[in-house]
């Protein structure tokens, strides 16, 4: 009798070939690991006394109170609203002349190079960082929140817009071409009706992100339901904080059910 085939079952390879090398590289990063932590400086008291607040917090939280200071919460829920709405359509109308410039395909080399030079500047900094710098020079409220969020907002979509230009199925755009068509005419009929529906999905979908950005540039006097809420953690108001957060888990949850439904029914 012949004697069974060994298996031939195939077996994924190494991330690397060379056995010393590999475990070379493994001790080497359990090294670091080990020598990483041993530089922390942990104050095991604090770290106590810091589980007993949080459970205090907790405590607040899960017990929210919506009436004591209803008047504050909703006047910062109206201005992160406020916020959220004004600066998604200022961003999104001037987004979209720099996405069509930033778009390789359809721009000369200089439009092209501003453009992608403008959505760099303004995708460099987080949104914190500019709402610092806008409150240092408009003082502390909504307005400064409206200019953070409508600089991020501009980056974000003329950035994702240019992408979808680029990656066009060009036979549609060189057939509006072939026509005698204009430059605006090709964006007209050629590009616009490709990229749309996601642009329409990319807009709901930054106005998300600008509700909950909202509640963050708060902390730092950009106004909205963040200060509220910075407020309340600071005043030891827990249960106030927990009927803020509540609210902005609520809102959220909308805006995401509605969004999908409208990006399912564009596309």
């Amino acid at each position: 009798m012949r004697p069974a085939a060994a298996s031939t079952g195939w077996t994924r390879p190494p991330l690397i070939a060379t056995p010393w090398l590999r475990w070379g590289l493994y001790l080497g990063l359990l090294v670091y690991v080990i020598a990483a932590v041993s530089t922390l400086d942990v104050n095991w008291q604090r770290v106590l006394s810091g589980l007993a607040n949080g459970w205090r917090i907790l405590e607040g939280i899960l017990a929210p109170d919506f009436t004591t200071r209803a008047s504050d919460i909703w006047q910062g829920m109206e201005e992160s609203l406020t916020m959220t709405l004004t600066s998604t359509v200022v961003g999104c109308l001037i987004s979209i002349p720099i996405g069509l410039g930033a778009a390789r395909n359809i721009s000369p080399l200089p439009v092209y190079a501003v453009c992608r030079a403008i959505i760099t500047v303004s995708r460099a900094f987080q949104e914190i960082i500019v709402a610092i710098l806008f409150v240092a020079m408009f003082g502390f409220g909504p307005f400064a929140g409206f200019l953070t969020l409508s600089f991020a907002t501009i980056g974000f979509m003329a950035k994702l817009l240019a992408e979808d230009i680029e990656d066009i199925k060009e036979e549609q755009a060189e057939a509006i071409r072939a026509t005698g068509a204009t430059w605006w005419q090709v964006i007209n009929y050629g590009i616009q009706p490709q990229v749309m529906p996601r642009l329409i999905g990319l807009s709901f979908y930054r106005l998300d992100i600008n509700f909950r950005e909202s509640a963050v540039i708060g902390i730092v006097g950009a106004g909205g339901i963040g200060a509220t809420l910075n407020t309340a953690m600071q005043r030891y108001d827990y249960d106030t904080a927990g009927a803020i957060l509540i609210m902005i888990i609520v809102v959220v949850l909308a805006a995401e059910y509605l969004s999908s439904h409208l990006r399912t029914w564009v596309q």
